[in-house]
């Protein structure tokens, strides 16, 4: 829908306000990110890798709910590129969402600089690339965010706190994976599990006695890992944002793009003690990864044997592990209020939609679907073919809100789902592959209400929980199964709702949530950027 134009004068105000409405008070963070290739060596052999400011993996970012960021990335690769921050609503402005559905991407040897604000929101996050197969490189980092020191914290103030990056990894070049997908093939299968960015070689560093927070993020590719801290228990205090009553568990599992932040306490004699992550239903192969939890003082070396987790092939134990993990209702969120406030099980639902994921031949090459669409990204990104009302990009009707009938062949298309601006839905990701899958919402938190085997059926809603389910940005869907979620889209803009598992994504497995109303207003959505970047049909449009 094509805007109106506001006054120059209103104009001007806004440009000053960097087009977010924001109070006085609220901090700005100014950030310059060179983005360059550079040689790294996590398995000990020398490989191309992608930087930020000569890191891998890149600088950790620490703000405080309601800071206004900006980030000049300055792309000095011979690709173009984009950065999305995982998480991170971006209230009214997926103009900042770093994605090829709503910007175009950074051209070799130029800059683009994002400005977001980090409004009401606190937990563990992370930042990575969106084009191409670049996450494979590296390029990504911990985005941490603390609340505000008005805010009660529902546990005792930690002494410390840790940012664990934790993902698979390949010594392969990420050109040359990407030249596999694009002929068809499938990637093979990672080499090695990384601890920020190493194998085995990682250290963090505590006093006895003390209580730390870890914060721990899943950043790779493909695989769900399980992490555990020998003689040590994990007190899960927060998921993506929120906080959660707080049990404690031997062990964990985080699947692709999740985060998840426990307190550690350091209760043990003082020694080095080993930080595991293993890979998780990828039987008979294992990956295994460690690091060391050294007390200050220490000249012992952790004992062997280490710390052992579920079975590697243990559904079951994920499920029901999943299922504990509950919001903590009578907790402040990054607002006074408590979280449990929303009572989102009496809600009416407005629209369902069921979305099964499928592999496909598509013009003989593999490819991934979702509903019979393998979704292709326009030249034009949707977020200006939607703003100045661009014929031709996408349309409403490409993919169903239900899955294609059994035997229909999958086909490319640009796959967008219009809402309106506050409709309550359910989404139910069906897998029906042996895999695990991972579903990442841009733009707006959900509700993990159920988790089930085999197909989704109206009755599976009697298995919901509508009282404390968590609230998070990416969920598992377990293999030959189901997951559901509730979401209130009260978040205006174009956002890409997208497997997180990366080959699948990147051969279609994704689409669009188009979350709109005709109400023309920078309260409910951002102008374009003054500094939006042009391409496609809209690569000659005038910018004011």
């Amino acid at each position: 829908m094509k805007q109106s134009i506001l006054p120059s004068v209103f104009l001007g105000i806004l440009a000053c306000w960097g087009v977010l409405p924001v109070t006085a008070e609220d901090r700005y963070q100014y950030f310059t990110w060179e983005i360059t290739n550079g040689t790294i060596y996590p398995l000990g052999v020398p490989q191309q890798g992608i930087l930020i400011n000569g890191q891998f993996p890149g600088p950790t970012v620490e703000a405080i709910t309601n800071d206004n960021i900006l980030v000049n990335v300055i792309n000095k690769l011979d690709e173009k590129f984009l950065i999305t921050w995982s998480g991170i609503k971006q209230r009214r402005t997926s103009w900042q969402d770093g994605v090829l559905g709503t910007n175009c991407p950074i051209p070799p040897k130029s800059n683009w600089t994002y400005k977001f604000q980090v409004k009401d929101q606190i937990g563990t996050y992370t930042y990575f690339p969106s084009t191409k197969i670049h996450k494979a490189a590296g390029g990504f980092g911990g985005f941490n965010v603390a609340q505000r020191s008005v805010i009660s914290i529902p546990y005792p103030a930690p002494d410390g706190e840790f940012t664990l990056l934790i993902g698979d990894w390949y010594k392969t070049n990420h050109k040359v994976l990407r030249r596999l997908l694009d002929a068809g093939r499938s990637l093979p299968y990672p080499d090695a599990l990384l601890i920020n960015g190493q194998k085995d070689a990682a250290v963090f560093t505590g006093e006895a006695g003390k209580t730390y927070k870890f914060r721990v993020s899943n950043v790779g590719m493909s695989t769900s890992f399980n992490f555990r801290i020998q003689g040590h228990l994990l007190k899960i205090i927060e998921v993506e944002g929120s906080h959660t009553i707080q049990e404690s568990y031997d062990s964990l599992d985080v699947h692709v793009g999740q985060s998840v932040t426990v307190l550690v306490t350091l209760s043990g004699s003082i020694s080095d003690y080993i930080i595991v992550a293993s890979s998780r239903f990828t039987d008979p192969i294992v990956l295994t990864t460690t690091a060391t939890l050294r007390y200050s003082g220490s000249n012992s070396k952790a004992q062997i044997p280490l710390p052992s987790g579920p079975a590697t092939n243990d559904v079951e134990w994920s499920i029901k592990q999943a299922r504990t993990i509950r919001l903590n209702l009578t907790a402040n969120a990054a607002r006074p209020n408590p979280q449990g406030s929303f009572h989102y099980g009496t809600i009416p639902v407005q629209r369902t939609l069921v979305l099964a994921n499928s592999k496909a031949i598509i013009n003989g090459k593999l490819r991934y679907a979702v509903n019979g669409i393998s979704h292709i990204n326009p030249n034009t990104p949707l977020k200006l073919a939607d703003w100045f009302n661009i014929p031709g990009v996408f349309d409403l009707n490409t993919i169903k809100d239900v899955p294609s009938p059994q035997g229909t062949p999958a086909k490319l298309g640009t796959s967008v789902i219009g809402f309106t601006l506050h409709d309550f839905a359910e989404i139910i990701f069906q897998n029906n592959e042996n895999y695990t899958q991972s579903w990442h919402m841009d733009g707006s938190s959900f509700y993990v209400v159920g988790y089930g085997n085999g197909l989704w059926i109206p009755d599976s809603r009697k298995t919901y929980n509508l009282v404390d389910g968590m609230t998070r940005h990416t969920v598992q869907v377990y293999p030959n199964s189901w997951s559901a979620i509730l979401v209130s889209l009260d978040n205006k803009g174009m956002w890409n709702l997208r497997s997180a598992i990366w080959p699948q994504r990147y051969l279609g497995q994704e689409l669009y949530l188009r979350v709109w109303n005709n109400e023309q207003s920078v309260y409910t959505e951002t102008l374009l950027p003054p500094n939006a970047l042009f391409c496609g049909k809209a690569k000659h449009l005038p910018k004011s």
